[in-house]
């Protein structure tokens, strides 16, 4: 039976670019947070030089991603209507509270990291990891609510998201110390065994990454029709150059070799060139999920 389509009326995409840049920053910031407090909250003293640099890149993360979300705004100057009309089962009212506690937590934190007060620095610490557990979690959690969006509708959306925010945090916090022991400390002794540490834990985490990518992928193929499509769409579709060739080789694959391959996993310039790609693919994640997500039509 031959269709005729008259007429069509194409959906507008309410979520762009920016919020998946929303995402991403959110999950950075994450990521770093609870770096800082392998020292500070959980007294592993070898990483206690990433304590006052995940907090700082922490707090700045947090500071400058809701300003990617007012400039989504269609009307950003209405923004503070988010606080004055709650609602207690939103997840964006959820989202307001925790994007307004955790960057507050960041502060108090790193003030008393910066002031010497191990004791209130571990409390506050420990306080800021279930809030920015939340903080990056909630968003993944919104898209799972999602229920005609296929790519979205998954318990696995927040652990996928969680996962990936530690990634992409240990591979900015690798290149952050790279670039403040070889450039901004220059001619002074350095140790790279930090580096190399935090290589094994991006190893680690890059490998359960691609282990809940794989989840979702056996979710999708074995599913319904639209979840389906949803898959082929990754696999062989519009969005295969960007999953396949980004995301899974060049973000997750290629660092993967660089960090177990003898002969670069303790060559420092291999290891910043695996955090760098790591942060494109986590980039492109966040990217394939949103977009890619409102790209499949509603049935």
């Amino acid at each position: 039976m031959d269709v005729n389509v008259i007429y069509n009326v194409e959906h507008e995409m309410h979520l762009g670019t920016l919020i998946a840049l929303y995402f991403y920053l959110t999950g950075l910031s994450a990521g770093s947070f609870i770096i800082s407090t392998f020292a500070y909250g959980f007294g592993m003293v070898k990483y206690k030089p990433l304590g006052k640099i995940g907090v700082v890149m922490a707090t700045l993360l947090l500071i400058i991603a809701p300003m990617i979300l007012l400039i989504d705004l269609a009307q950003p100057l209405r923004f503070w209507h988010l606080i004055l009309y709650l609602r207690i089962t939103s997840p964006i009212t959820w989202g307001t509270f925790l994007l307004t506690l955790y960057p507050i937590n960041c502060m108090i934190y790193g003030y008393f990291m910066f002031k010497g007060n191990l004791k209130r620095t571990k409390i506050f610490g420990l306080i800021g990891i279930p809030l920015a557990l939340m903080v990056h979690g909630y968003t993944g959690f919104i898209l799972a609510l999602g229920k005609a969006r296929v790519l979205w509708n998954t318990a696995i959306m927040p652990p996928i998201f969680l996962v990936s925010a530690m990634v992409s945090g240990l591979a900015m916090m690798i290149l952050v110390v790279i670039v403040k022991d070889y450039f901004i400390q220059r001619g002074k002794e350095h140790d790279p065994t930090l580096i190399y540490g935090l290589g094994k834990l991006l190893v680690v985490s890059i490998v359960l990454d691609l282990i809940l990518i794989g989840i979702d992928l056996t979710v999708l193929l074995t599913s319904h029709t639209e979840a389906y499509i949803a898959a082929l769409m990754l696999l062989e579709g519009s969005f295969s150059h960007l999953f396949l060739g980004v995301e899974v080789f060049l973000g997750a694959l290629v660092p993967l070799f660089l960090l177990l391959f003898p002969l670069t996993k303790r060559w420092v310039p291999g290891i910043a060139i695996a955090s760098v790609l790591t942060m494109i693919g986590i980039l492109a994640m966040r990217y394939i999920m949103v977009v890619g997500g409102l790209t499949i039509p509603l049935s």
